[in-house]
């Protein structure tokens, strides 16, 4: 568990972290370099979580040995979906990372939303409906692995 004491805010204590695949950890369905050592890192703390559309059908393979649960999104809804996985975590304890618009829901609904820009962008939708906008996975997920970093973006 991460616990979080944010100056003017509510504790936070985030057990889960749910995340997007392509265009938030991947690059052309390529997991970025660093970012497999760091979600094991992460996985030390919390439960990883990794809910993804699978644009280029390479999520599985990239996500091998990473201790994660990953779920490939088929049929229709995928924002409705991921949102419904937030909730059903409980959403006051769970950080979330993504870029696309079936992003957003699940940003706003977590304790914590954290957009990701990379190559492929970031929707209006997913970073208006984010708690903290970063470059890059690996920004994303120091935050989560070094929490004061946290504490001097969200105080009040």
């Amino acid at each position: 568990m991460i616990s979080i004491a944010i100056p003017g805010a509510a504790r936070m204590d985030i057990e889960h972290v749910v995340t997007d695949f392509s265009g938030t950890l991947s690059e052309d369905g390529v997991l970025l370099p660093g970012v497999k050592e760091r979600l094991n890192s992460l996985a030390d703390t919390v439960h990883l979580h990794v809910l993804t559309s699978d644009t280029f059908g390479k999520a599985r393979k990239e996500l091998e040995g990473i201790r994660c649960t990953a779920h490939i999104l088929e049929g229709d809804d995928h924002a409705g979906k991921k949102e419904r996985y937030v909730l059903s975590l409980g959403a006051k304890r769970v950080a979330t990372l993504g870029n696309g618009n079936n992003d957003a829901r699940m940003l706003k609904a977590a304790a914590i939303g954290i957009a990701v820009c990379l190559k492929e962008g970031c929707s209006v939708e997913a970073l208006t409906s984010a708690t903290i906008f970063v470059k890059s996975p690996l920004d994303a997920l120091d935050l989560l692995l070094n929490p004061k970093r946290l504490i001097a973006t969200l105080r009040v």
